[in-house]
């Protein structure tokens, strides 16, 4: 696997998660769960799941 460095200001609120700043491993993490990273999909009610980003996205437009 190529480098992937930390990033310095990470969004996410879990602030103990091991993978906390550290992008690569975050992102291979909510894939193997179906689900989206934080910084991905903020608004996000607690639901990161496919499925409320689907219903989310869908909501933002048709509203438009």
């Amino acid at each position: 696997m190529s480098e992937c460095p930390n990033v310095k200001e990470c969004i996410c609120p879990k602030l103990t998660c091991p993978n906390h700043g550290k992008c690569c491993q975050c992102v291979i993490k909510h894939r193997e769960t179906d689900s989206f990273p934080y910084c991905l999909f903020p608004d996000n009610n607690g639901d990161k799941s496919n499925k409320n980003h689907y219903e989310t996205l869908k909501k933002r437009f048709e509203s438009k």
